[in-house]
């Protein structure tokens, strides 16, 4: 028998993340790849699996604290032989635990001491709290208040603006004393309400109105990635000058070739659909006008062009929108596309993408066309600067000059930061999209 230390593995450019789920404790017997933990960073929820069949002896974190590559997590008790197949588990010294104040000699001994528990949690907000978005108050520097940082921390925690508490200690440092009296006095009236409402932007907040006085109500808690993706989504609203370019495309031959390459395609173990055929003309299209596939400057000075194309896909799963990312659509052909995607939305439904899976994207689509509409505005996902809408197809009459036909037309809108694009390119922008769709042997012109 030998105790193996377990610590996070690679996951991504993420230099600390939070543990939201503890899935295992002290007894415990696991087997390789039973998760042990979850950890959730601002893009993606990820299940940490066991390397190692055997028993739990010791768990050294715990739900809130946060951990990077490297962090010393728990100790499995393995058999000989099993230690034996994974004799590089611990090949290289692990970098020293951030919650930690150990020297780190310490990390080399099979069972440290809880040392993660020497700064306490409750010093630190909560995963739902940081997802609410509450005000951060960070000590800024001139700031007109003095705080400590778990004085702060209690008061994001709450929801309290510390610019309105006033403090009671020397040299009008602020107390948690001062924030309760401000919580109290908030709820009594006699306080202005938290500004955190506003999301420093000068927007009044919307009034709150009981609406049970209007009949029965029932308050459900948003889910984690609803709060996270609703974070964001509200900052590219505020921040980025939406523009929406609504036009139509003709897929009647792109959707006869598809089901006439239907059974090939079974052959090779994939499932074809618009969405591909989608991705190949978007790509072609960010080829043509370049200004697409960018990003702006964070002092919006300049315009930063990619020259590689990677397209994300939003997916609807059960508990919210997640945008994985397809990379290198110009390098992959329709097939190879095919598998990505099923491969991806299996992950993204069962909650397993990772942060490289959800990272890197250039451009985004946004698919509702399997289930109804006609035309919606998608908010572009910064720092990207444009994202295409798709629609529901349906067969119209279309009239070819001499009469009236039968054609499949899909309504499909693109929305984009004016900032980087402007209208004139914007519109030539759809209109390349639709003729590419229109006529797929352009894609190879």
């Amino acid at each position: 028998m030998s105790v193996e230390q377990i610590k996070i593995p690679d996951i991504g450019d993420f230099d600390s993340v939070d543990v939201i789920e503890v899935l295992v404790s002290e007894g415990d017997v696991v087997a390789v790849d039973d998760s042990l933990l979850t950890l959730e960073s601002d893009k993606a929820t990820m299940e940490i699996p066991s390397p190692f069949s055997g028993k739990v002896t010791k768990v050294s974190v715990s739900v809130g604290d946060k951990v990077s590559e490297g962090t010393y997590v728990l100790d499995i008790e393995v058999s000989g032989e099993a230690a034996a197949s994974a004799p590089v588990a611990e090949s290289k010294p692990a970098p020293a635990d951030k919650t930690s104040e150990k020297a780190p000699e310490k990390a080399a001994e099979p069972t440290p001491a809880p040392a993660p528990k020497a700064e306490p949690a409750p010093a630190q907000p909560s995963p739902v709290a940081i997802a609410n978005a509450k005000p951060v108050n960070t000590q800024e520097m001139g700031a007109a208040y003095h705080a400590s940082p778990s004085v702060r921390a209690f008061a994001r925690k709450l929801g309290a603006e510390l610019s309105q508490v006033s403090g009671s200690g020397p040299k009008g440092r602020i107390m948690q004393t001062d924030v309760e009296a401000f919580i109290k006095s908030v709820m009594q009236g006699s306080a202005p309400a938290s500004a955190g409402a506003t999301g420093g932007a000068g927007i009044p907040p919307v009034s709150f109105i009981d609406f049970s006085q209007f009949g029965e109500t029932e308050t459900e808690e948003l889910g984690r990635i609803k709060k996270i993706s609703g974070k964001f989504l509200h900052t590219s609203w505020l921040n980025v000058p939406h523009v929406t370019q609504f036009d139509e495309c003709d897929i009647t031959e792109m959707d006869q070739f598809r089901k006439d390459m239907k059974a090939t395609a079974e052959k090779q173990g994939v499932k074809l659909t618009p969405l591909v055929f989608v991705m190949k003309a978007v790509v072609k299209a960010l080829q043509d006008y370049p200004s697409f596939n960018a990003s702006l400057s964070p002092d919006g000075q300049s315009i930063i062009k990619k020259k590689y194309y990677n397209i994300g896909i939003a997916v609807d799963t059960p508990n919210g929108l997640v945008v994985p990312v397809v990379k290198d659509v110009d390098k992959k052909g329709i097939y190879d596309l095919s598998r990505d995607l099923m491969a991806l939305s299996a992950k993204a439904r069962d909650g397993k993408l990772s942060p490289a899976d959800m990272s890197g994207g250039c451009f985004t689509i946004s698919s509702l066309g399997g289930i109804g509409g006609t035309q919606f505005t998608p908010i572009v996902n910064a720092p990207e600067v444009a994202i295409m809408g798709l629609s529901k197809a349906k067969m119209q009459p279309v009239w070819n000059g001499k009469e009236f036909e039968p054609r499949l037309m899909m309504p499909f809108s693109v929305s984009y930061d004016h900032r980087a694009v402007d209208g004139a390119e914007g519109v030539r922008f759809t209109t390349t999209v639709s003729q590419y769709l229109s006529d797929l042997r352009q894609l190879i012109m």
